[in-house]
């Protein structure tokens, strides 16, 4: 007779428990009775640490634990893919790859519309970026911690004769014309204190509209004045969204390109098109310029964004560049507030121009540059009718604009200097104060005020060569190709 052994059930590498306790989960199942799964639960409340002996090891484990015994080594399952072919890429295919990739990301009239998988961040150069760290001169023992020994400041020096050598040849290298710490008798002089008029532009709650705009819009357009575009720009946001948005695209508009002839604005356009893409505006809701080219441009930057909804374009500038008679102009009825002076528009505008795409009206920022009184106020960043001596700046508008214009404007025929021109001027049109004196103030401010609305011809020449200027019939013939520049961004 065979014997027959006796076979227990095994369930995890732990033998069945036949008590009929009411915490057991291997007893048999009761009608009405608390399941296996809530009795492991209530385990796990009551037993949710393990039980150790003094040495660590584990006596019991705990419900929720891994039921493998204590020391032994878990495997893990091997992977095909762990042994797949991986991508790699040649010296000269890098280099080359880098060069397109640097040319692509340089020319602002192209748009990399998919990055590549290869690992861009390796053409980097580190060595640019990299920062100076106190650990690369004294070790970490002697800097931080307890037993630290940086209690005296660290010399380049070792001894005296050093020191005096080194004092020595900074005394025969010091040019005092590029120490600004020195106090001279112009220095002595107390500058005038400023009109707060003179500091329009730059208020604290200005600034925050203008980054809430920046920070809503998918693509950010500067508009420029096409007398000045120069002195209307700002470098301090362009430099903010190279840095802090290099996602978002940035777009010069030449506004009032009708004040000023048509080889200026096509100087413009050249010279600005390398660092942006540049376009001509004359913003008018009856007799616009420049309006299809802009919307077209407008709809390629929504097909560039087609994983959104809508596009929101943001309109930034000076105060009185015509931020929001362009928004007029594309909308063809007037949405937006405007006015020939400056700070009109108080806070950020949400104007729909088509299913897919908003626009954002901004108020006008002026970044402190260190501009005078009198660049300010011709620059139309105030309102004349708030500077207190208005006929201070009319000196440097004469140097600015052609004797011959203010004679045909004003019809005033010779005068000696500014004043004699002004009491001219004020006689002429009736503008006089009690006892028959001319009202100089007046006077002035509106000259200041026709120089604003652009009555009085001036623009700033380009900086090109004077034999490579057009003459004006070719610049007449040449109109159109101002009308042709416009941004037609390449996917690469």
């Amino acid at each position: 007779m065979s014997k027959t052994k006796r076979r227990e059930r095994v369930v995890k590498d732990r033998p069945l428990n036949k008590a009929s306790h009411s915490l057991n989960p291997d007893r048999e199942k009761r009608p009405n009775g608390r399941t296996k799964s809530t009795i492991n639960r209530l385990l796990m409340y009551k037993n949710y640490k393990p039980k150790r002996n003094r040495l660590g090891k584990i006596l019991i484990p705990a419900p929720f634990q891994s039921r493998l015994s204590s020391g032994s080594v878990a495997r893990v399952a091997p992977n095909q893919k762990w042994f797949g072919n991986t991508k790699v890429i040649g010296q000269s295919a890098l280099q080359r790859f880098q060069d397109e990739l640097g040319k692509a990301l340089k020319d602002p009239y192209q748009v990399v519309m998919k990055q590549t998988k290869l690992p861009i961040t390796l053409l980097n150069e580190s060595a640019k970026h990299k920062r100076y760290h106190v650990l690369d001169t004294e070790d970490f023992a002697s800097t931080f911690g307890a037993k630290a020994r940086r209690k005296r400041p660290v010399l380049k020096t070792c001894n005296l004769e050093e020191l005096a050598s080194t004092a020595q040849e900074s005394a025969e290298n010091y040019d005092s014309s590029k120490d600004t710490s020195l106090i001279t008798d112009e220095d002595k002089e107390r500058k005038e204190s400023r009109e707060m008029i003179m500091l329009k532009g730059q208020s604290k709650r200005l600034w925050n509209e203008l980054y809430k705009v920046i920070d809503s819009s998918d693509v950010v357009i500067q508009v420029l004045d096409a007398r000045d575009p120069m002195g209307t720009r700002s470098k301090h946001i362009e430099n903010f969204m190279k840095k802090e948005k290099p996602h978002k695209q940035l777009i010069f508009v030449l506004n009032k390109c009708d004040l000023v002839p048509t080889w200026v604005t096509q100087r413009w356009v050249t010279i600005l098109s390398p660092e942006y893409p540049t376009m001509a505006f004359h913003a008018s809701i009856t007799n616009p310029f420049g309006k299809g080219a802009l919307i077209n441009l407008l709809r390629q930057f929504g097909k560039l964004h087609e994983d959104k909804k809508q596009i929101s374009v943001g309109f930034i500038g000076y105060p009185n560049v015509g931020k929001s008679s362009i928004i007029n102009t594309l909308r063809s009825k007037k949405v937006c507030k405007v006015a020939p002076i400056a700070g009109e528009t108080k806070v950020w505008q949400y104007i729909n121009l088509m299913g897919r795409i908003f626009l954002i009206d901004c108020p006008g920022v002026v970044y402190p540059s260190g501009d005078t009184d009198t660049e300010i106020v011709l620059k139309g960043v105030v309102r004349v009718e708030n500077v207190q001596d208005p006929e201070d700046h009319i000196p440097e508008l004469m140097k600015r604009v052609k004797k011959e214009y203010f004679a045909k404007t004003y019809e005033v025929a010779d005068w000696k200097d500014e004043m004699d021109f002004l009491e001219q001027y004020a006689r002429r049109s009736g503008k006089l104060i009690k006892g028959g004196e001319p009202d100089i103030s007046t006077v002035a401010k509106m000259i200041l005020n026709d120089f604003q609305r652009g009555k009085l011809p001036y623009f700033v020449k380009p900086p090109v060569d004077e034999s490579k200027i057009t003459t004006e019939g070719e610049a007449a013939s040449n109109s159109e190709k101002v009308e042709n520049a416009v941004p037609v961004f390449r996917h690469s």
